[in-house]
């Protein structure tokens, strides 16, 4: 199977645009902590990802169907309704710090991950 095209490359690239997706997020709640009203953003991508794919894997042609699911899923941008301050606002900038922190370890594993095999092609194609 072709290392770039495959189900496992896909599901790294779209876990990786995912974590961006979600460290902008955060970053504008941490900026806009401060103004009356705002409410926190939240990003989704795994439970209705978990529920597609495992409707996918029951299919007659699972890894198509599969690669077809990961392809159309999009991330889901909300807000989240629960307020913390008088002010409306939703924003728990020390919960939002923590998450940031994990966002970015995870971010940190992915591009690793991506490395790594884009190593094993390299070595592969230079016959090392």
């Amino acid at each position: 199977m072709d290392l770039l095209s495959s189900n496992s490359f896909l599901m790294m690239e779209k876990s990786l645009g995912y974590l961006w997706t979600k460290q902008a997020a955060i970053a504008d709640n941490v900026s806009n902590a401060e103004t009356p009203g705002y409410k926190e953003k939240v990003v989704t991508f795994e439970e209705s990802l978990k529920g597609k794919l495992l409707q996918a894997s029951r299919r007659a042609a699972p890894v198509k169907a599969m690669r077809q699911t990961l392809e159309a899923t999009p991330f889901s941008v909300t807000e989240q309704t629960v307020q913390t301050r008088m002010d409306d606002n939703g924003v728990n900038v020390t919960a939002q710090m923590a998450e940031a922190i994990r966002n970015a370890y995870q971010m940190r594993y992915v591009m690793s991950s991506i490395n790594t095999d884009l190593a094993i092609l390299n070595s592969a194609i230079r016959g090392q």
